[in-house]
Parts: structure tokens; sequence; C-alpha cells
């Protein structure tokens, strides 16, 4: 056993910053979210809004990455993204994933799972509007996913794609949002002992909202 490896066995944290009950948490888990996420902007926590995301492709092998919620509402929490890198591949063939945010300096998790969908047109321009110049060329240029020789290829393309479109370039068509539409989610809040608070939401056959306390 490497020296690493035996001092991670020995880390340990004792939780106890907050605790989550029944009574003071709200009956729908966005207003919840809404509440955990405003906290943790106002903490100044490292990338607030970054969260993972799981996908399962066509092999039935799971794969995760960072992404960043750009938005939420009843509807869901969207992000945005290359169509055809190995994510947007495999939600294609498979619309159902899993998001979670952990917020460590507050001791807090959520975990969010539901089917996920393209946003319009009219959502994805408006967002691609709104990014730095660097970033509208960076769509252009980066196959995402795929493998390339050398950082000069990402160079060269966006150096390219630079004089083709100048200050204008135009949404790629590649290139857009996903929402995913919850119907469940989980509120994780670290205690002492390990005997941590978690609270799940589930959607019920009637569009409601069940809440429920897991053991930890």
């Amino acid at each position: 056993m490497s020296s690493t490896s035996q001092r991670i066995a020995e880390l340990r944290k004792s939780y106890e910053r907050a605790e989550l009950g029944e009574d003071a948490s709200h009956a729908e888990p966005l207003r919840q979210f809404d509440q955990w996420l405003t906290e943790a902007i106002a903490a100044e926590v490292p990338e607030p809004n970054a969260m993972t995301l799981a996908t399962v492709g066509s092999d039935l092998r799971p794969s995760t990455r960072v992404v960043l919620v750009k938005g939420y509402d009843e509807r869901g929490l969207v992000f945005f993204t290359n169509y055809d890198s190995r994510k947007g591949r495999e939600l294609a063939g498979n619309p159902w994933a899993a998001l979670q945010f952990h917020w460590v300096e507050l001791e807090r998790v959520v975990r969010i799972e539901g089917r996920i969908e393209k946003t319009g047109e009219e959502e994805s321009d408006a967002y691609y509007a709104s990014r730095p110049l660097d970033s509208r060329i960076g769509a252009w240029a980066s196959p995402q996913s795929q493998v390339i020789a050398s950082r000069g290829v990402l160079v060269a393309a966006a150096a390219k794609y630079g004089a083709q479109f100048l200050l204008a370039p135009p949404r790629p068509p590649h290139w857009g949002g996903f929402r995913l539409r919850p119907d469940r989610w989980e509120f994780w809040q670290g205690r002492r002992s390990r005997l941590h608070d978690r609270l799940r939401y589930r959607l019920d056959e009637g569009g409601g909202w069940v809440r429920e306390r897991l053991a930890p």
C-alpha cells in the first residue's frame, strides 16, 4: 500500500455545520434547491453552479463529467454543450440521466434524476449569444470528445473560425441546451457520527411530490 493510499484511508471529518429536518425544509424540491444554491452563492463556494452529469451509453458503461447549470425553473435544470460530444451522443440514445451538486464547504449534496430533452432553438440561441466571443468561437473550433493530434489543432481551428465569423459567430448546429426534468431529488446534509440527513422527493403518479427521509 502506498503512503498516499494509507493516508487517505485514515482521513476523517466530522460534519457539524447544519441540519436538515422535515419541519425546516420546503415541501417542493425546487424551492429547497433554490434556497441551497442561493446559500452556496452567498457563501462564495467555488463554482457553486458546477454539477456532475452522469449518463449511460449503449454499451451500458456509465460516464460522468462536470457541467454548469445555466438555468432552472419548474420545467427542470438546463446546461449547454456540444450535441456531438460523448454526453450528447449518450443522451440521444438514452435520455435518462442524473446530476449531483457537491458544496463541500457547506457539507451539502444535491442529487437529481430524470429525463433529458433538448431545449428549444430560441433558448439555445439566446444563451449562445450571451457568451463571451472566445467561447462562441470555441464552440465551433472544438470537435468535443474526438481524438485530435495536438492542441495546435484547436488553435488553428479557432483562428480559422475567428477570421470567418469575426465578431458575430452564429450558434453551431451541433451546439445547444439540454434540460433535465426531475422526477427524483435528494438533499444530503452532513451530520455528526455519520448520521447524515437525507431527504428524498419523488414524483408520484398524480404529479405531486412525496418527501421521505432516507437512512444515511
